[in-house]
């Protein structure tokens, strides 16, 4: 079957041959060191070549002059240190039987005059963009001069390194802002008719086809639609393409879109609660006006949509970047008949978000990414004796201990209070467009199933309960509950698990109170907007869900917006009391002022964040051997746990995710991961309860 399967059949560019159509696109995790590709960069990219990707795409914004300072960890292709590490990504790459490709780009606007060389910003006209916040210089003709010597020389550095081709950006950086009416509004031979628009683009095109000579491959992802007003249009793209294309493209990354603010990035980028694949139709018909390979990526993050996308002609190539970021062993899985077993992206766009918010890219639930020299991808057995574990908790945390003991080869045991997985995870997809959140537990459900680990659901273990298995190891993944302590009045609100849950729909005039500054305040408050509640959301923050990134906060202010959603910043819930009409009154006080202010209203939900669950941890504490002590260091090290300061103790005793202290998904499965991987026998003893 893998032979005749679409995505499996080989494709050329040139004279590069890819051994199946997947492609992990370009895109920047953050990786780089001193803007260089080193060892954790390195590393990244062949985990996904020894996964099977055809091509990976290296350099998502890799930057070509000074005055293009990096936005977030860009590589930077103007140094010629670059080169070695290029090589070595590239040779180790190729040896695992991938293409690899580098994106090439001057950012223009999209990035900041405020760091790096303090340079002023260059760019076609002189707005500002609101990403990014800096205002452009407009670009002189000796500034073009430069820019066109730093493509090519850029372009060099990659084929002296060893890389199959080279990719130009082209959508929200400097090159397209010559090309979109919105952005290019110069009198000189650089603007006015859509051919002077391109002229500046196609100078750079034909200066780096002349410094690479005519077999090194050189493609553009471009948009072929901004889909804003005055933007490019479709048919101005694609004639500037097929210009393109006669001055030496050799392929065509499509676009629809583009990335100057929130908005249109989360639209360009769709996360979860939107279409699968919903610029397929808009490439194929893209494909059928041009005369080169076309490649896609935008959320296609299942195997079958890409296979039908490949089957069906509707492209040549295609991309499934963050697919892949989840399971760098995707299409290995697809070759050897384990489609089942890939782990799903959930299109939570978490990795995108994490780098702007902890400088690197991460997946929500694949602690191993970014992480290769440390975390495994995949488990491999334990060669001592088998571990009897016992895990409390089905939330992320415990069954990720679960997939990963079991996987081990170890004898597992996980208890469940409550009748279905999935804790925290199994509430925030009770907002319907984040349901696909339930693809974290459910894959973690049949992996650890799959490996042997006995689930035990609706259960509600005591101390005797768990000892009564004769563990080993007892981990404790209980998660946290809602914290209303700070809160006089507390007993009159509900918090935001009740919302979630269904347990209360208020209606009427209702509070949300966030401090949290996460996603449960924020998925209240559209649920209840949508449920036809008059939402009020109120947080003493400067703006609403400062822990929500910007590809995820542009599908909660749109719902603020169609519902009327009013917010109040800069304010603090004090206490809430009934009033004599028996409706709320809830009292809010300022960081900045000794002012107050009352608030009439129906109900109020608050969202405090969580304090550990963590009863089960004490009550058996006292019987372990490390009095629940963590070395962290072994810990880091990946090295297995050996504090003994109990001698009376029958068993090591550990916490995780929020049974510690309240984080987040990734987290939880990172504690689990890192823990479960040292686990291991220790010599023979007594086992008894």
């Amino acid at each position: 079957m893998a032979a005749e399967d679409p995505l499996l059949q080989p494709f050329h560019i040139r004279d590069v041959k890819l051994r199946n159509r997947i492609v992990s696109t370009s895109h920047e995790p953050a990786y780089a060191e001193n803007g260089m590709p080193t060892d954790r960069y390195r590393r990244y990219h062949v985990e996904k070549a020894r996964g099977g990707v055809g091509l990976t795409m290296i350099g998502g914004s890799a930057i070509v002059s000074r005055d293009s300072p990096p936005a977030f960890g860009n590589l930077e292709l103007y140094r010629d240190e670059i080169v070695p590490w290029l090589r070595l990504l590239a040779d180790d790459v190729h040896a695992e039987g991938a293409a690899v490709m580098c994106q090439v780009t001057h950012l223009g606007r999209r990035t900041s005059n405020f760091i790096g060389d303090w340079l002023p910003l260059v760019y076609s006209s002189g707005e500002r963009e609101s990403a990014h916040r800096s205002v452009p210089k407009i670009a002189e003709p000796w500034d073009l001069d430069r820019i066109v010597g730093d493509f090519t020389a850029a372009a060099e550095r990659c084929k002296d390194a060893g890389l199959d081709g080279i990719e130009l950006e082209a959508y929200g950086h400097l090159l397209d802002g010559f090309l979109s009416p919105a952005t290019n509004h110069r009198d000189d031979e650089y603007g006015g008719s859509p051919d002077r628009r391109a002229s500046f683009p196609s100078r750079v095109i034909r200066a780096i086809r002349r410094a690479v000579g005519p077999e090194f491959v050189v493609g553009i992802r471009m948009s072929f639609d901004e889909d804003r007003p005055g933007g490019l249009t479709e048919t101005d793209a694609v004639a500037a393409a097929r210009r393109y294309i006669d001055y030496g493209i050799d392929f065509i990354s499509t676009v629809k879109g583009t990335i100057g603010s929130d908005a249109t990035l989360a639209r360009a980028i769709p996360s979860m609660g939107t279409p699968s694949a919903p610029f397929l139709d808009f490439t194929a018909g893209i494909k059928r006006r041009l005369d080169v390979p076309v490649m896609h990526a935008a959320r296609i993050a299942d195997v079958a949509t890409a296979r039908y996308a490949v089957r069906e002609g509707l492209l040549d190539l295609v991309g499934m970047t963050r697919a892949q970021i989840a399971d760098p062993h995707l299409v290995e899985k697809i070759a050897t008949g384990r489609e089942d077993r890939i782990r799903p992206c959930v299109g939570a766009s978490y990795c995108l978000d994490s780098i702007y918010q902890a400088g690197a890219a991460k997946c929500i639930h694949n602690p191993a990414t970014g992480r290769e020299a440390d975390l495994p991808h995949e488990l491999t057995p334990d060669a001592g004796r088998p571990v009897r574990a016992v895990i409390i908790g089905a939330g992320p945390a415990g069954l990720e201990a679960a997939r990963v003991l079991a996987g081990r080869g170890h004898g597992v045991t996980l208890f469940e209070a409550a009748d279905k997985p999935g804790g925290q995870v199994r509430l925030a997809a009770h907002n319907e467009r984040r349901r696909d959140l339930l693809g974290i537990i459910d894959w973690r459900v049949s992996e650890a199933q799959l490996a042997g680990a006995d689930l035990r659901f609706g259960v509600l273990p005591e101390r005797g309960d768990v000892l009564a298995e004769y563990p080993d190891v007892v981990i404790v993944a209980t998660g946290g509950i809602p914290d209303l302590s700070f809160l006089p009045g507390a007993e009159l609100a509900y918090d935001t698990w009740d919302v979630l849950s269904g347990a209360v729909r208020p209606r009427g005039d209702v509070l949300i109170f966030d401090d949290d500054g996460g996603y449960p305040g924020l998925d209240a408050a559209e649920v209840l907007a949508r449920a036809g509640a008059r939402v009020h959301f109120v947080t003493p923050e400067r703006m609403v869900g400062p822990d929500v990134g910007g590809m995820n906060s542009p599908a909660y202010l749109a719902a603020f917006a169609e519902h009327d959603v009013t917010v109040t910043l800069a304010r603090r819930l004090r206490s809430l009391r009934r009033g004599a009409d028996g409706r709320l009154l809830a009292e809010l006080a300022s960081d900045y002022s000794s002012g107050t202010l009352t608030i009439d209203t129906d109900a109020v939900i608050v969202e405090h964040g969580t304090v550990p669950a963590a009863d089960p941890y004490f009550d058996l504490l006292a019987g372990s051997t490390n009095l629940g002590e963590v070395d962290q260091a072994a810990l880091l090290d990946g090295r297995p746990q050996t504090v003994h300061t109990n001698p009376d103790g029958r068993y090591q005793l550990f916490r995780i995710g929020d049974a510690v202290t309240g984080r987040n998904i990734h987290a939880a499965v990172l504690d689990a991961l890192r823990l479960s991987i040292t686990v291991t026998s220790e010599p023979e003893k007594a086992r008894q309860p």
